[in-house]
């Protein structure tokens, strides 16, 4: 509340505005709380040259705080407590230990003095304060004449180029440890300190006129090095010279991609600030610009502002006591903070004056931090509760999973998302054909390399980059490939092979190819361009590419047009199930894997995926992710138990019952596989027990399913659903779509910088009023030079007929 503070339900300990706080008391009867303002005390110059503190009342911000810089030496807090009796309003100052039971004065102070839950969210080396080395005053340094050049950093061991450290002994540059998420090295560097006993090295790219990032192996801890700036410059190193960029990515991360980082940004462009509703910035809570990015794109949509944002008295209304825990109660905090304009106005004029005549500008009241919204989004998934780096395309179809599990009135904003694709799979020996249909909410489009218009170019910088890196020179400035939009149009169309296709006309395994075309059309078009993939090392990288994204594009001729005169379709036989007696005897289909891993999940829930749906493809393995994705092992290694032994609970073994007595996911996506409905596949395994061969034989001999259906198979039904790219036999209706013509508007992209999903930033641009807007976390600004060409996940709005 922007002047009644918080009020604190002693009984519940939950916080209310004053808005609110009635309405909590009428309904719980709760009568004792405890009430919190905070006051912003400004410093102003004294007469005696002086600082004198200027009170002022400000708002209590607690989940949509205002972001600026309220801890620098110009600004103070002063708190104020008081327990407030309802339904009279009776205050009670705080402390008051003489009015108040000894058990209250506890509660009071133990309130108080709690730490945030925010804070607690952060990780503790965050609050941790390093020691100087012991090794630092007496570190011996060798005269052997190395000298490090300011960028083309290598590993000495391998070919590695991140997470390189420098060892203040010798001047060896080797690469860190490797990280479960993919990222990391090969540990050359401790392998080098246990040969020869040096003990310290520096993160390079950490360097600032400040310090830098320096690791102790024989205290096996981060220090600090008092001399750092003597010990870099023994190597050449001025650390005046040195300095890292915005939002912490490191400089030989970037050094290849500054022009990438400034076109995107639209950095040297002095861009004029935007302000009112739908103008408002999002804080970076640490990595969590992905998030912001997705959240500014989705608000911008008619449909979840009149679900959310309209609805937000009702919403408000019905919340249940705990609206932390409530995902439309957050959505609807969200939205409103981003759309009704609190949280974005200009300064005033007297502000303006004051900032001319002291030639100096002061960080402006603007923007909200959702941390309440990503503590709930996030609550229970392995990456999006951490502080690291994630996919925006894998946080979006997260986000969309929970708006189809919390409806909010009778219209699902999701379903602008949702379309049908049909799938055509063709034979190549008996020419026969099976069409299915599943549902998506993005159209992921292949980068066509093979098609760049400025092959000459690439060639030629790639032998001036390999000719610098060998004579450790600066880099050339990077070349990007332009691809033609058509062309990876094209390559989305055109047939692609399946792996291991089992031919249902010829019994037998086969070559196969499918076509996938549009079923339906969605009224929002979301486009992934798949920049990101895996290299030979299988360590992910990006592909730095232009592509000429059209404002306006035309897909109708996507259109899916079902079985054509003349094909025959497939046998509707299963496949022979062979499930081997020793788990431990199936191998992993790696490129199932890879498949999958693309997609953004992490590289052991897709090896775990493709083993326990006993490799039937990368599509079967994808359904398995999205019925364990939420589970807290998820992402961990694959570990197969032996004969006769249980599996882990997040990934249970073929043949494991399930949980409420339901038949396991994966075996119910091998069977929907074959082409049998789901209800089906589910009554086949309650009826045999589970047993996969014996369920195979139940179908056949049951060609009719029954027509009752049980109240907890369909709410099972209905969350699995809410996942993309599900099949979409699963209900009488069908999924709902919103089909129209194939012809749509740009209005709004995600643009990606760095090396992997894992590292970099995310920004948002949006067409608002007839303009562009950049959306850069706090930064709200009218974009001069959109780069269309260079975005990463890209929102079209059809175009009325």
């Amino acid at each position: 509340d922007s002047e009644g503070g918080l009020y604190v339900c002693m009984n519940t300990f939950l916080g209310f505005g004053r808005e609110h706080i009635e309405r909590h008391y009428r309904k719980t009867g709760q009568c004792v709380y405890l009430h919190l303002k905070r006051h912003l005390v400004e410093k102003v110059p004294g007469a005696s040259g002086g600082a004198l503190p200027k009170r002022r009342n400000a708002k209590l911000f607690l989940d949509l705080e205002i972001s600026s810089d309220l801890n620098s030496d110009d600004f103070e807090y002063e708190d104020e407590a008081k327990l407030v009796i309802f339904p009279d309003h009776y205050e009670i100052s705080l402390p008051n230990i003489e009015e108040l039971p000894a058990l209250v004065t506890i509660a009071c102070d133990a309130l108080l003095s709690a730490k945030s839950p925010y804070r607690k969210q952060e990780p503790d080396s965050w609050e941790e304060e390093l020691q100087a080395s012991k090794h630092a005053k007496t570190l011996v340094q060798l005269d052997n004449g190395v000298r490090i050049p300011p960028s083309g950093w290598k590993c000495s061991k391998c070919d590695l180029r991140e997470n390189l450290w420098l060892n203040l002994t010798d001047g060896s540059v080797l690469c860190g440890k490797w990280f479960f998420d993919g990222s990391g090295g090969n540990g050359h560097a401790m392998e080098h300190y246990k040969d020869t006993g040096y003990p310290l090295a520096v993160k390079l790219g950490t360097i600032t006129p400040d310090g830098a990032d320096v690791y102790s192996f024989d205290e096996e801890e981060p220090v600090l090095d008092p001399h750092i700036a003597k010990h870099l410059a023994h190597f050449g190193i001025d650390m005046l010279q040195m300095q890292v960029t915005e939002n912490g990515l490191r400089d030989n991360d970037i050094k290849p991609r500054v022009s990438e980082w400034e076109v995107i940004q639209e950095a040297g462009v002095k861009l004029k600030p935007m302000y009112g509703p739908g103008y408002t910035g999002m804080k970076n809570l640490g990595n969590s610009c992905y998030l912001n990015a997705v959240m500014q794109a989705i608000f911008s949509i008619p449909e979840f502002q009149r679900a959310y944002v309209g609805n937000l008295p009702r919403i408000f209304d019905y919340s249940p006591l705990d609206p932390t825990q409530d995902f439309n109660t957050q959505m609807a905090k969200l939205g409103h903070g981003l759309l009704s304009g609190q949280y974005s106005k200009p300064p005033m004029k007297s502000e303006l004056i004051e900032q001319v005549m002291k030639e100096e500008h002061k960080p402006q009241h603007n923007g909200i931090s959702p941390r309440m919204f990503k503590a709930f989004i996030s609550k229970g998934h392995p990456e999006f509760s951490s502080n690291r780096q994630q996919d925006a395309q894998e946080f979006f179809l997260h986000l969309i999973n929970l708006v189809e599990r919390n409806p909010v009135g009778s219209e699902n904003p999701s379903d602008v998302f949702r379309f049908v694709v049909e799938e055509c799979t063709q034979c190549c020996q008996s020419r026969k054909v099976r069409y299915t249909d599943r549902v998506d909410y993005i159209m992921q489009l292949p980068v066509a390399m093979e098609a760049a218009t400025n092959k000459d170019e690439l060639i030629a910088y790639e032998l001036k980059r390999r000719e610098a890196e060998a004579a450790r020179r600066p880099l050339p400035e990077l070349v990007r490939a332009k691809i033609p939009f058509s062309a990876c149009l094209q390559a989305f169309s055109e047939p692609s092979n399946v792996e291991d296709f089992w031919s249902s006309a010829l019994q037998a395994k086969s070559a196969g190819v499918k076509t996938s075309r549009f079923a339906s059309f969605p009224e929002y078009l979301v486009v992934q361009i798949k920049k990101f993939t895996f290299g030979l090392d299988w360590i992910p990288k990006k592909l730095d590419v232009s592509i000429d994204m059209p404002d306006f594009l035309d897909i109708s001729h996507l259109r899916a047009r079902g079985l054509q005169p003349g094909e025959e379709e497939l046998p509707d036989i299963a496949p022979p199930i062979v499930i081997p007696d020793d788990p431990k005897a199936l191998d992993i289909d790696e490129s199932a894997v890879m498949q999958l891993a693309e997609m953004g999940f992490p590289l052991e829930a897709c090896r775990k995926a493709v083993y326990y749906t006993g490799n039937l493809g990368a599509e079967v393995a994808f359904n398995w992710i999205i019925a364990h994705m939420e589970e807290p092992d998820f992402a961990e290694p694959l570990v197969i138990a032996a004969f006769g032994e249980v599996a882990s609970s997040g990934a249970a073994a073929l043949g494991a019952v399930g949980l409420d007595n339901q038949p396991p996911e994966e075996m119910v996506a091998i069977i929907i596989s074959m082409g049998f409905q789901r209800n089906l596949a589910i009554q086949a395994l309650k009826a045999t027990s589970n047993n996969l061969e014996r369920a195979l034989e139940w179908i056949f001999s049951h060609p009719d399913p029954e027509e009752e259906s049980d109240p907890a198979l369909d709410t099972m039904d209905m969350e699995n659903n809410a996942n993309a790219n599900i099949l979409a036999e699963t209900g009488s209706e069908g999924p709902r779509i919103k089909d129209g013509p194939g012809r749509y508007e740009l209005f709004g992209f995600i643009s990606h910088m760095g090396t992997s999903t894992m590292s970099g930033h995310y920004v948002c641009h949006l067409r608002k009023e007839g303009r562009w807007v950049i959306y850069n976390d706090l930064r709200v600004c009218a974009s001069e030079r959109p780069p269309k060409d260079l975005g990463y996940i890209y929102f079209y709005h059809r175009i009325p007929s």
